[in-house]
């Protein structure tokens, strides 16, 4: 059907000419707020085959696709310019750069559809969708109507079907736009590969009227080990209290919500703390009337004392490693096998911490973490120069920030929420990411903040007033591959006499390891290996760095690197991108964290902790 001079285009050829068509479906009103609490909850998988079309031009939105009536294509009597409710079909989760090679570079809007079969609801039921994330608008509309939409690439979000379902058959449509602006979170120019659509899972939920929002659970960071806080949020009309229980601790409280429906209340007890070494865990249960949620939780604490960072009390070494979502056959998209291999390998390290960089990773890292015992460092993509003096940047910033610590905050493996990486030192920086670090600390006052940092070279000083606003003072130095003076480290720390935490959240060296790399020199394992020699020497001798995460576990794709090495992956890798091939510099790391791991627990057995 010609749209442009449909009743649907509302005004002729409005539709061809109109720029400012995206604006009646840019509310952003999927975002924190409308979050599910899903832990516990049966889930209806809306994973598998969906329609699909690439949109370069955005003409769905334009000629409003999602409003066509569900026709056999003989009663038409003029052609649609996409169908649909018919046509080529792609699996959800994926990345469309993974699916054809004409996708690879495609950067824009592209329609996902699908069918789903509704019975007709009950008075007492309400019906969620959650999308476990989207790169990075996505835009939902359900049996022609709009929903709203979600900024943010790598955080979950959801949307309340309930009064837009009919009993029967309803049309799922969703519009996913992966765009590089300078406007949204991170802006045109990263450092890893720009995937689109819709790559974690899709699934329905079905709840009564009164729903438990959301819950968090923390131990109460006084030193006492000894109390609980709960908070749980309800929505709906009025049930009762909520009860709440830690079978496992023999706790239970009734919470009785505000006029708000905010329960909130601190339990006496005294639970066997969470640490890597004994990674132990609680089911912890809360409901409402015929709501129920449920999760596993583990209590610690974690502390920033002057420059010496605590777990339970003892002091702390973060013996870590950076990681991206990357793989060779399917993009960002990952599964629970990939993800634990991620963290075997880390264990092969003697790791006991990751970075998890630089965005949002898969909710299920996290989960993996708590149970076997690994520290996290999660993160936003406030990467490189956002634009800092736009209110509406800062308000996705924001949003993805919350969304991620709700999504984790109940996970002990999780210790640092960092807010940026290597921004430069503006006075409208400064006031963004100092609100940033406020935002977590306010949506979560038991963990630690960070970014990182800057230093000033000519000065040979960290010198970053955000260090001054956050807990921890990550620094990326590469000493060795971009730099050239390895004493120069020494003298950072001399000059800047740190008082807080310093974690090096970033070293290392390319190596291409293929047939056709280099023996020696730059881009060789060999020139690798010895960047890995000279900054595990100098790094030993430095008291004011309480971490290290070198950059970074895997090689992975980014179309920025593009010389006769790196042909599109950054080879900084210890292991090479079939996530098999060890480097020579992945022992040299092993080695140096077994002895900082003996030596750690020479000095707990000595201080009796």
């Amino acid at each position: 059907m010609v749209l442009e001079r449909s009743e649907l285009a509302e005004n002729a050829l409005q539709c061809l000419h109109d720029e400012a068509y995206d604006l009646p479906y840019n509310n952003q009103a999927l975002n924190h707020q409308t979050m599910l609490f899903v832990e516990g909850r049966e889930a209806e998988s809306l994973n598998g085959s969906w329609n699909f079309c690439v949109d370069l031009l955005d003409t769905g939105l334009r000629q409003k696709w999602f409003a066509l009536e569900k026709m056999d294509p003989i009663d038409r009597i003029e052609p649609y310019d996409y169908d649909p409710y018919m046509g080529e079909q792609v699996e959800v989760p994926s990345n469309w750069q993974m699916l054809k090679e004409k996708w690879y570079f495609f950067e824009g809007s592209a329609w996902y559809s699908r069918p789903l079969m509704i019975d007709k609801l009950s008075a007492d039921e309400r019906k969620f969708l959650r999308i476990g994330a989207a790169q990075y608008d996505c835009k939902i509309f359900l049996n022609g109507d709009f929903l709203g939409n979600h900024y943010g690439g790598s955080t979950p979000f959801c949307v309340e079907l309930t009064d837009a379902l009919r009993e029967g058959e309803n049309w799922l449509m969703l519009c996913v736009n992966n765009t590089r602006t300078t406007d949204r979170v991170p802006m045109r120019n990263t450092d890893w590969f720009n995937y689109g659509g819709l790559y974690r899972e899709v699934a329905l939920y079905t709840t009564p009227k009164t729903i438990i929002r959301d819950l968090y659970v923390a131990l109460v960071a006084d030193g006492t080990y000894s109390r609980i806080a709960v908070e749980v949020q309800v929505d709906g009309p009025a049930r009762g209290d909520v009860e709440f229980s830690i079978p496992g601790l023999r706790l239970y409280a009734s919470l009785t919500p505000n006029e708000n429906g905010l329960a909130k209340a601190v339990l006496e007890a005294s639970p066997e703390l969470w640490s890597p070494d004994t990674p132990k865990l609680y089911d912890v249960v809360a409901s409402i009337g015929d709501d129920e949620v449920r999760d596993r939780v583990g209590f610690r604490q974690i502390e920033q004392i002057g420059a010496e960072l605590r777990l339970n009390g003892a002091p702390l070494f973060l013996r870590g490693i950076s990681v991206h979502e990357d793989d060779f056959d399917t993009g960002k998209v990952t599964c629970e096998n990939d993800i634990r291999r991620r963290f075997e390998h880390a264990r092969e390290l003697n790791c006991n911490f990751l970075r998890l960089a630089h965005y949002p990773h898969h909710e299920l890292a996290s989960k993996i973490a708590d149970e076997m015992g690994f520290l996290l460092w999660e993160e936003i993509p406030v990467y490189w120069a956002i634009d800092f003096e736009n209110p509406a940047t800062y308000k996705d910033a924001q949003n993805q920030l919350i969304e991620l610590i709700k999504r984790d905050r109940n996970r002990a493996s999780v210790i640092i929420w960092s807010v940026g990486n290597e921004n430069p030192d503006t006075d409208a920086r400064l006031d963004f990411m100092r609100s940033l670090a406020q935002t977590a600390k306010a949506y979560d006052p038991t963990r630690l903040t960070s970014a990182a940092c800057l230093i000033n070279h000519a000065k040979k000083k960290i010198e970053d007033r955000l260090s001054d606003y956050i807990d921890v003072i990550g620094i990326n130095e590469y000493y060795g591959w971009y730099e050239e003076n390895f004493e120069d480290l020494v003298e950072i720390g001399i000059n800047s006499a740190p008082d807080k935490p310093v974690v090096i959240s970033e070293t290392g060296a390319d190596a291409d390891i293929s047939s056709t790399g280099p023996k020696a020199g730059l881009f060789s394992e060999a020139y690798q290996t010895h960047v890995y020699e000279r900054q595990i020497e100098t790094l030993r001798a430095l008291d004011y760095v309480k971490g290290i995460s070198p950059w970074i576990l895997y090689d992975f794709r980014v179309e920025r690197r593009q010389n006769m090495f790196q042909q599109g992956r950054n080879k900084k890798g210890l292991i090479a991108g079939d996530k098999q091939t060890k480097k020579e510099a992945f022992h040299k790391l092993a080695a140096f964290y077994a002895q900082k791991q003996q030596e750690q627990e020479a000095c707990k057995n000595k201080n009796g902790k």
